[in-house]
């Protein structure tokens, strides 16, 4: 019996990075075990007071039935405090935040809720797969806008008016910036909320990178008017190196909290309590946990450097996040071309920059998610593949 998907996958394949590490299983069974420098995934664990929170709470009897919806108290809360003490946005707790299971569905939720066939929805290029990936299981068409290294990977918005923007519900921003580790400025994000609303534009900004390797975390939210043209998402998984415990949040105007919510309510059952317990617990640090979260951090994106000038590429030092963004020699055709080389010959995934879309072809982009010791692993034997040529 041959069962037909639905026509939203028509042009919706597999996540790449999911395939790609089946590729990469088969290399280890058949050789020498690949270091991947590819995915974004942190590799140092959450404050041990975050996991005697998590062991405290599920040790409860009265702790693990469904929950609401919306998160508890306690938990949106710590986000709202959050915000107020690291971002100076005030959120009150019972109108403006709604926890998620992972930002990432968030971008899907936001989709579901507002697109449709019919519509459009800008996202960038270079940028975040699921933006694309989303806005197309929805109905909607996807436009991309391109960014480049001479506007410092910021948006060309005088170009985009120019446009037809008269279907256009939203536009998605990221800053910083993922995969290219940019930053904006704060007079973007005011010209970017007064292009939202002369356009009638709800901007969508993802927000999990602002705490890594950067002096002060920004929010579209502190900017004067942005709550009635902004949702922001925000996450746990870098910040606070809980990635697999799936906690993000998604802050907004009370409506569009509602809004949101219709979808969501009808796609999860709440998060398990003591996992949002220890979310609330990891909210709570102080600076001195991001400091020393950026210090190893900072010494790896060094080793980074090192190993991108083995491989003749080049980069901006200033950049900021979880990954450094560089730019291929030009002997190469591609990023592609580079990354394949480099994973059949040494033994070393890293990801190809075209990925992220076109204008990310001429480039790669390597994780600091690995030890320095790992990565002056990776650089030895992209060292010696070169030397056994």
């Amino acid at each position: 019996m041959q069962i037909q998907v639905a026509k939203r996958l028509k042009h919706t394949e597999e996540y790449y990075f999911s395939k790609k590490l089946s590729e990469i299983e088969t290399l280890n069974q058949t050789g020498e075990k690949v270091i991947n420098l590819g995915i974004g995934s942190p590799d140092l664990p959450p404050h041990p007071a975050v996991i005697e929170t998590l062991h405290e709470y599920a040790s409860l009897s009265s702790t693990h039935a469904y929950q609401n919806y919306r998160g508890v108290l306690p938990l949106r809360s710590a986000i709202a405090d959050w915000y107020s003490t690291y971002y100076q946005v005030s959120l009150d707790p019972n109108k403006h935040v709604l926890p998620l299971i992972g930002s990432k569905e968030g971008i899907v939720h936001i989709c579901m809720t507002y697109l449709q066939e019919g519509d459009e929805a800008l996202f960038p290029n270079p940028g975040y797969p699921a933006y694309a990936a989303a806005i197309r299981l929805s109905g909607a068409t996807g436009v991309p806008y391109d960014l480049d290294a001479s506007n410092g990977w910021l948006p060309d918005l005088d170009a985009l008016a120019k446009r037809d923007l008269s279907r256009v519900k939203l536009m998605w921003l990221n800053y910083p910036h993922m995969p290219t580790g940019a930053t904006a400025t704060t007079t973007f994000f005011k010209e970017a909320v007064a292009f939202a609303k002369q356009h009638n534009i709800l901007l969508c900004h993802d927000n999990p990178y602002s705490f890594i390797l950067t002096d002060r975390p920004q929010s579209l939210l502190s900017i004067e008017g942005a709550m009635e043209v902004v949702i922001e998402l925000n996450s746990l998984s870098k910040s606070s190196n809980m990635a697999g415990w799936r906690v993000g949040m998604l802050l907004g105007a009370e409506n569009r909290i509602n809004e949101v919510i219709r979808f969501k309510s009808n796609m999860d059952s709440g998060m398990f309590l003591p996992v949002q317990m220890a979310a609330a617990k990891a909210l709570s640090l102080g600076r001195e946990w991001y400091d020393e979260l950026n210090e190893s951090y900072r010494n790896r994106r060094e080793k980074v450097f090192r190993l991108l000038d083995t491989l003749r590429c080049t980069y901006d030092k200033q950049q900021v996040g979880l990954f450094v963004w560089a730019k291929i020699p030009v002997d190469y055709p591609n990023g592609y071309a580079l990354s394949d080389e480099i994973l059949q010959q040494s033994r070393v995934f890293i990801t190809p920059g075209g990925i992220f879309g076109t204008g990310g072809d001429a480039y790669i982009r390597v994780s600091l998610c690995a030890t320095e010791a790992v990565l002056d692993e990776a650089r030895d034997r992209i060292i010696n593949a070169k030397t056994n040529l």
